[in-house]
């Protein structure tokens, strides 16, 4: 295992400035980071994992991160963790109601690994109650979504609902 390796598993759908914050500050903390796009077999998911892949690939381009590796996985984050010899699993936290899940999932993660450790950062406050769902529901009501996420993403945004319909 190696401890300079984080995992940010997510099910953004779409990622947002929020999640992008959360992986550029991970970026500098770490040598490398898999930014992975996670299947929550609890969420519905609007995008395709492709649409997702590439939404997360504008965000890297962004912020010019050379040490993150874009991903995706099936099963449970912990066996892809230990599959990338991973030291961490970053989650993102922007409530207690956050807090409470994310301590659960980590409860769960250490009784199958005990040396792979859950780490959280706290959303910047003015990204506190951003959450995919927003954003999806701005777009689909043909709102500017812009600043809750990257311009690039934007346009997949709503390119993506219009297939949907």
């Amino acid at each position: 295992m190696q401890k300079n390796i984080v995992i940010y598993p997510t099910s953004a759908n779409p990622p947002t400035w929020g999640h992008a914050d959360i992986l550029n500050r991970a970026a500098k903390m770490f040598e490398k980071v898999y930014w992975t796009a996670a299947n929550n077999p609890g969420k519905s998911l609007a995008f395709s994992l492709e649409e997702r892949l590439s939404m997360m690939q504008d965000y890297v381009q962004y912020y010019k991160l050379t040490n993150v590796v874009i991903d995706h996985f099936e099963g449970a984050t912990i066996r892809y963790a230990m599959e990338k010899e991973a030291g961490f699993i970053l989650r993102g936290l922007r409530s207690t109601s956050d807090f409470h899940f994310e301590l659960e999932l980590a409860t769960g993660n250490r009784g199958i690994d005990k040396e792979v450790e859950t780490i959280c950062m706290f959303a910047k406050p003015h990204f506190a109650t951003l959450s995919s769902t927003l954003v999806r529901e701005l777009a689909m009501l043909d709102e500017k979504i812009t600043q809750y996420v990257l311009p690039s993403v934007a346009e997949k945004v709503y390119r993506g609902l219009k297939k949907r319909e």
